[in-house]
């Protein structure tokens, strides 16, 4: 038996590549230091856990509307009203398992065959595969460090062509932790109302900021842009809720329809328990928030003084996410062990299986030289994970 053109056609994600190795060294027996995957450690906060009981106890265990139950569409729409200022109805939200599955689905009531998407690189791993899953183009446009890894306006002007049909945008961004500032924003806004064009903006980190410059919604700037603006967000990174699978995509209520039409036939609803979990985690008190964004700042300036101290590495400190995107390409050329390190990914599996460090490759991201580490795990797995880094880099020759 064959697996179809279309299954073979999808490049596997390299995060959960770069996962899936570590477990194979840990089942070993080997103690690695997993910078991997982009997954807070923190337990989900307590009083979360207990709506999800209290679900369960009371019979929340059933079918729900395929978009998501009305409860927590009010709860999204309450939330982006009162941090962002932005007015969605119920009818404009469509609740999924997860962001990546709601950008999906999004994707799928956008798209047809042969429409281009203009992604900024370096870029979500996923991003790519997802348009071309959708039967669409990514077309991808290189930022660089000099410009903090930012798309400009004449970048994005000039990557449009008479196919463009969305900017798929991601502020903070995943891998690189740069967030747009308002003017920088609002000069592509410009541009997407300009040439009628889509904007998804995954917004899923916009509560972890660690700069002074605040997080500005896409969707704020006018009702021409909030019109042509799908914002994607979810209760996984901030409310350190991952395997609850909670994502949304706030935008026009007929594209939004088409959703809901998609994920009937494809999934259903998302759980119903999750669901109550994350109307819990979105009305209930932020402190649990504030709180894990402190030790994400502690991390982050631990990282980044570590990273920059070690000879022929450096970083552009993240505004925000946790991630530290750092350029590795000054070893390139150099053997380890007995392997010669020719790129980001020979690096990083050089790393891993001789270093016991598994971060992932720049490439995967649209961005050869760089490596990305998390800094969602502890400060003894950071500190000690460094101090491999760092023995094991000074073995090059």
């Amino acid at each position: 038996m064959q697996v179809s053109q279309y299954a073979a056609s999808i490049t596997p994600s390299a995060t959960m590549a770069a996962g899936a190795k570590a477990k194979e060294l840990k089942a070993q027996g080997i103690n690695v230091f997993d910078f991997a995957t982009g997954e807070p450690d923190f337990i989900t906060p307590a009083h979360i856990c207990a709506a999800a009981t209290q679900a369960m106890k009371d019979g929340h265990t059933k079918y729900t509307p395929s978009s998501g139950l009305i409860e927590l569409k009010q709860a999204v729409a309450d939330y982006h009203r009162q941090w962002h200022g932005l007015d969605y109805a119920p009818a404009s939200i469509c609740v999924s398992s997860g962001a990546k599955h709601t950008i999906y689905s999004a994707l799928l009531a956008t798209l047809n065959p042969g429409d281009e998407v203009i992604i900024p690189t370096p870029y979500w791993v996923s991003y790519s595969e997802l348009v071309k899953m959708a039967g669409a183009v990514p077309i991808l446009v290189e930022t660089t460090r000099k410009n903090r890894f930012l798309l400009k306006a004449d970048q994005f002007r000039s990557a449009i062509t008479p196919k463009t049909k969305m900017l798929m945008l991601n502020s903070p961004s995943n891998p690189t932790g740069s967030a747009y500032a308002k003017d920088e924003l609002e000069s592509i806004a410009k541009i997407i109302v300009d040439k009628n064009l889509i904007c998804l903006s995954d917004e899923i980190y916009e509560r972890l900021i660690y700069t002074d410059t605040p997080f500005v919604a896409m969707a704020s700037f006018g009702k021409d842009v909030f019109d042509r603006t799908l914002t994607v967000n979810g209760v996984s990174k901030t409310y350190a809720m991952t395997g609850w699978r909670i994502g949304w995509t706030c935008g026009p209520a007929n594209i939004i329809k088409a959703m809901d039409s998609i994920q009937g036939q494809q999934t259903s609803n998302p759980s119903s328990i999750s669901q109550w979990a994350a109307i819990a985690a979105l009305r209930g008190e932020q402190q649990c928030v504030e709180q894990m964004k402190v030790e994400f700042v502690k991390r982050r300036d631990y990282v980044c003084q570590r990273l920059n101290a070690i000879a022929h590495l450096s970083i552009e400190p993240p505004d925000g996410a946790f991630y530290a995107f750092f350029d590795v390409s000054a070893y390139f050329g150099k053997t380890f062990g007995n392997v010669l390190v020719k790129d980001s990914q020979t690096f990083c599996l050089a790393l891993l299986e001789q270093g016991h460090v598994n971060t992932v490759q720049g490439s995967a991201f649209g961005a050869e030289g760089y490596a990305r580490m998390s800094f969602a795990t502890s400060m003894e797995t950071i500190r000690g994970g460094l101090d491999a880094l760092e023995a094991w880099l000074a073995t090059g020759k």
